[in-house]
């Protein structure tokens, strides 16, 4: 089998995928067809379910060691976007839409070929709900009723066990930039994030007949503003410090002195303890900004993802199996770390993971514009070159090399951020 006979199926269902966006923990409709799909190929197929949408199913389980393939299943809230829901505003310009049937052409190259017999480690497909951090309040929701624990799909699943037969991981994510030939990336480490609740309170008064008596809680944001614009020229520019406060919830009028406004932001740092020392400025300039205006301000802190740093060693293997295959002529090692961030940072504390990123798209990532346009590098060429990969990793990994922290650890680390 080559990874041109099932390409007009498969590019059929990318295409749909990307006109039914779904949320985190909402993805229902796109889990119910990747299980479809998988029975599809391999009616046998063991099929587990975990974090309300998330699928786990293995090649094989008989060996010592085990790789994870893993994917994520949910879109962003982007309501502009030229492809978006107008139901629920999400839409699919993070690309997580062609990951999905990245990992349906492995599965099905391997259930036809038995190839996956001939690699000295099983491989588990693992399709993993809500990576994006949005949507809260529905997600805080399901955690008060005790549905989740976690806002991430990887956190939540590596609290259910999901993740402790594997080994190491190996994920894949579309890059935000556009490229004239196929290109992949390898390397790029993710900062990690908190999120950062201010409310702002004050007194509310007539603000034509007697502003006097008034404390106005929107000037206090707005100072908040000015002191987070400032001292950005404290953060150090290693860290690659990231900000943005928005207004989440406000009840205002024009003929009322504002009492009250609750502003949000995230806070990205390549490091945990950079990002702990900033959100500490941050609370301190919320304080200020209150105090100087008379008000109050009550600040919450929730956690986000932890940092990403891609492994190196399992990173060698791929870009063994890049120089060895001319149909990618690109590819991109040398970049570092960007700010964006992901959940992938959290599994990557507990066991080995490599993210390989791919070009094949244009607009802005996140954008009204983004969308796929060299189906064929990315559903046909990605998947063949994957397979390299893992023949290069196949009697090579010195497992010695790599490292495995429980769930436990990481749940302390968390409640000590």
């Amino acid at each position: 089998m080559s990874f041109n006979e099932n390409y007009g199926k498969l590019l059929a269902f990318t295409e749909d995928l990307f006109k039914h966006p779904e949320l985190g923990y909402k993805e229902f409709r796109t889990s119910e067809n990747v299980e479809s799909y998988i029975k599809e190929i391999n009616p046998n197929a063991s099929i587990e379910k975990f974090a309300i949408t998330g699928i786990k199913t293995s090649l094989s389980t008989d060996k010592e060691r085990t790789m994870a393939f893993i994917v994520e299943l949910d879109a962003v809230y982007a309501p502009s976007h030229f492809s978006a829901s107008k139901e629920t505003g999400a839409a699919h310009n993070c690309g997580h839409f062609t990951q999905v049937p990245i990992a349906i052409a492995l599965y099905d190259y391997y259930v036809e070929t038995k190839k996956y017999l001939d690699l000295d480690f099983n491989i588990c497909f693992i399709f993993v709900p809500a990576e994006e951090y949005l949507d809260l309040d529905y997600r805080k929701g399901l955690k008060e009723a005790g549905e989740i624990e976690y806002f991430g799909g990887k956190a939540e699943g590596m609290k259910l066990g999901i993740f402790d037969d594997i080994d190491f991981c190996v994920g894949v994510h579309a890059i935000g930039e556009e490229f004239d030939r196929p290109t992949i990336e390898i390397d790029c480490d993710l900062a990690g994030f908190l999120y950062k609740y201010y409310e702002f309170t004050g007194k509310a008064s007539h603000a034509g007949f007697d502003p006097f008596s008034g404390v106005n809680a929107y000037s206090m944001s707005t100072l908040f503003n000015v002191a987070v614009g400032l001292g950005r020229q404290q953060f150090v520019d290693a860290e690659t410090v990231r900000v943005n406060p928005i207004v989440m919830k406000s009840d205002m009028s024009t003929n009322v002195i504002p009492n009250y406004i609750k502003v949000g932001t995230d806070l990205r740092s390549k490091s945990v303890e950079y990002m702990q020392a900033v959100s500490k400025k941050l609370d301190s300039a919320a304080k200020g900004s209150a105090m100087a205006l008379d008000g109050e301000v009550s600040i919450e802190t929730d956690m986000g993802y932890l940092p990403f740093i891609q492994n190196r060693y399992l990173n060698t293997f791929v870009k063994k199996a890049f120089d060895e295959y001319p149909a990618i002529p690109d590819i991109i090692d040398d970049r570092g770390g960007i700010a964006a961030a992901g959940d992938i940072g959290d599994l990557g504390y507990m066991i080995p993971c490599i993210q390989i990123s791919y070009g094949g798209f244009n607009g802005t990532i996140h954008g009204d514009d983004f969308r796929m346009v060299d189906p064929e590098f990315i559903l046909k060429t990605l998947p063949d070159f994957l397979t390299k990969v893992f023949e290069k990793m196949s009697g090579n990994i010195d497992y010695s090399k790599l490292y495995r922290r429980s769930f436990e650890e990481y749940k302390t680390l968390i409640e000590s951020i």
